[in-house]
């Protein structure tokens, strides 16, 4: 890690990269395909997590079939730019995730105790570490030449049970993915300074 990225790739992973979103004409008609998703995932799957957890399941909505399957489920003004995007992700956690620290942290054999039956202690590291997987993921699709939409505004419970059912996964947020369109973006907004966010101390 003793190289300092290209100013080309920090301007595609961050300075010139972009929340699409607000329409439909926030995608361009451009698809994405299998390969471009599991280079995305062997990416993704790489982000730290408590004890290697790896709580993050990704449904990728990409037919049309799932993609009618999930609109019921968006806030009214989530539907036009979700239905049109190329792939929606649900970034979800699976509440049973410590049932495969034997097989994903061998360096503490009683992993699976700090975990089981202490449901606060289960939803805060699902919830943080799927979050944190999420992230990743945007990135990974930023550097392999996708544009995201991440986004809240659904109802979680109507997608956990029309693609969770059963089992102990959860719906975290979406992720709109594909080729965005430079022609709807608004001016970036303000952000804050390194004074009024940070401290070294």
């Amino acid at each position: 890690m003793s190289e300092v990225l290209s100013e080309a790739a920090l301007d595609q992973l961050f300075r010139s990269a972009r929340t699409y979103r607000r329409s439909a004409e926030a995608w361009l008609d451009k698809p994405v395909t299998d390969e471009q998703l599991h280079a995305i995932y062997d990416l993704a799957k790489l982000a730290p997590t408590s004890a290697n957890s790896s709580p993050a399941r990704f449904v990728f909505v990409r037919s049309a079939e799932a993609k009618a399957r999930l609109e019921p489920a968006l806030d009214r003004g989530n539907r036009a730019q979700t239905m049109a995007a190329p792939v929606t992700v649900i970034v979800a956690a699976d509440h049973a995730f410590y049932e495969h620290l034997p097989r994903l942290y061998k360096e503490s054999p009683d992993a699976i105790e700090w975990f089981a039956g202490k449901p606060a202690t289960i939803e805060a590291t699902a919830f943080r570490n799927s979050s944190l997987q999420g992230a990743y993921l945007i990135m990974a699709a930023r550097a392999l030449g996708l544009d995201c939409g991440p986004m809240s505004g659904f109802d979680n419970a109507m997608v956990d049970e029309l693609f969770f059912a059963g089992t102990q996964i959860r719906s975290n947020f979406l992720i709109n993915i594909g080729y965005g369109n430079p022609a709807v973006l608004r001016p970036r907004e303000e952000r804050f300074a390194f004074a009024e966010a940070c401290r070294i101390v």
